[in-house]
């Protein structure tokens, strides 16, 4: 653990942390390295002990994702073109009409993917970034498991985007039938990718600056 302070265990003992006794790892390739080292030995990574404009970005493409999430789902993912007649759907449109088919568990899987955990990220997020920045007295293990989440599952928002494109390449018959992306799409991939950004623009190691501190007072 690379923290600081006066970092101390569940039972009250001491815990020397790596900037105590004069170390910091390198973040790109996890090697531990003397904090008086300005570049990793081995992957010439800069090393600093803490990202000082990290909250900032953490912010700024939390934001940027959110303003994009909301035209993804107000605007139509899909637009289906049959015999001359256009139609277009929205995501939670599709949902809604895949359960009208009977196709639940795939309405399931869209409104999961493409809902439930963008603004779960979302909320997750926010959530850890407010207690970096305000302190707390959570358990850091208990927050650094919830920050590992998010990055593993984030992948999976991209679910939605994916099936678009599938169907797009396949579903091409000229006059008969042929589906093309709307703007929507574009926008909840703009989200997505914006929010993994904002993930991985958070230090993580600040989780147990914050504790350690309020620990100490």
């Amino acid at each position: 653990m690379d923290g600081t302070g006066h970092g101390q265990d569940p039972l009250g003992a001491h815990t020397l942390t790596a900037r105590e006794a004069g170390l910091v790892g390198c973040r790109h390739c996890t090697r531990v390295c003397a904090a008086t080292d300005e570049r990793c030995p081995r992957c010439g990574g800069k090393l600093v002990s803490r990202d000082p404009g990290a909250l900032q970005r953490v912010w700024a493409w939390w934001v940027a994702g959110v303003l994009l999430f909301i035209p993804a789902n107000l605007y139509p993912m899909l637009i289906t073109s049959t015999v001359g007649r256009a139609s277009e759907a929205t995501i939670v449109g599709g949902v809604i009409e895949l359960m009208h088919y009977g196709a639940y568990a795939v309405a399931g899987i869209v409104f999961f993917a493409s809902v439930m955990i963008p603004v779960g990220k979302f909320v997750a997020i926010a959530y850890l970034a407010v207690l970096v920045q305000r302190g707390h007295r959570t358990k850091p293990s208990h927050l650094l498991h919830l920050f590992e989440f998010v990055e593993w599952i984030g992948r999976w928002s991209m679910i939605d985007v994916f099936v678009v494109a599938i169907l797009v390449a396949l579903v091409q018959f000229d006059l008969i039938a042929t589906i093309n992306p709307g703007i929507a799409a574009v926008c909840f991939a703009l989200s997505v990718v914006f929010t993994m950004l904002s993930a991985l623009s958070f230090d993580s190691r600040a989780i147990w600056d914050r504790i350690e501190t309020l620990s100490d007072d």
